[in-house]
């Protein structure tokens, strides 16, 4: 049965260990296949596809894997390791997902619409949580949870879990009671009066009494 998801193709790996180096350079990237009661599986990607792959969905988004041109499968996505410096994807984590059983994931939550605490009165918008647990069936997760900080006229205002939105059939796991979002009121740094200009008069002071002192000394001489 065909469907609408992104495709990613893979064909099997024996080359493990440091041996993956000169996969990589050959333009592959190193990828395991696990899922629940399955055996996990050595793949190897196309670097470019996968790069390109990313750019158009987000970690809750099912993709169709086929392995050599078997069968397509749905996956996720589950986690990508990247080199330290020059971010380049090093290894692929792909879950293999049961389509009638409900998963547990992180989405990232995005702010929509303006405040007047920010507009009106110099405040800063503070993204108290930028991810919320959920459970739904794999093809009923949302790539992400949209909030709107319309709501954000004072600094006493804030944004709760429990003012989020969220479709039919997801399940939001996270409290309730946890706090999304707020405004920070702008910053006042108090102004000190300079020492030296009070010091002034009693250097001032000191000075006429060393003038006198020198005065005496040069009658005496």
């Amino acid at each position: 049965m065909s469907t609408t998801r992104p495709t990613l193709s893979a064909r099997r790996r024996s080359v493990t260990g440091k041996k993956v180096a000169a996969l990589r350079r050959e333009g592959g990237l190193p990828a395991v296949v696990y899922g629940r009661g399955i055996a996990s599986e050595d793949l190897t990607l196309d670097a470019h596809e996968f790069d390109l792959l990313r750019r158009q969905v987000g970690a809750t988004s099912l993709v169709d894997l086929s392995i050599e041109g078997r069968r397509p499968s749905p996956v996720l996505v589950h986690g990508v390791q990247h080199h330290p410096v020059t971010r380049r994807p090093l290894h692929v984590d792909l879950y293999l997902v049961r389509m009638t059983e409900e998963l547990t994931v992180e989405v990232p939550l995005v702010a929509d619409g303006s405040s007047k605490a920010v507009a009106d009165l110099g405040g800063t918008l503070m993204h108290v949580a930028e991810h919320v647990r959920v459970r739904a069936l794999p093809d009923h997760l949302p790539s992400s949870l949209h909030y709107s900080i319309d709501g954000l006229d004072t600094f006493d205002d804030l944004v709760h879990v429990s003012d989020l939105s969220v479709p039919e059939g997801v399940a939001l796991l996270t409290d309730p009671a946890e706090i999304v979002a707020k405004v920070l009121p702008p910053r006042i740094e108090e102004v000190e009066a300079p020492a030296a200009a009070e010091e002034a008069p009693a250097e001032g002071a000191e000075g006429e009494e060393a003038a006198a002192t020198a005065e005496d000394g040069s009658s005496e001489s």
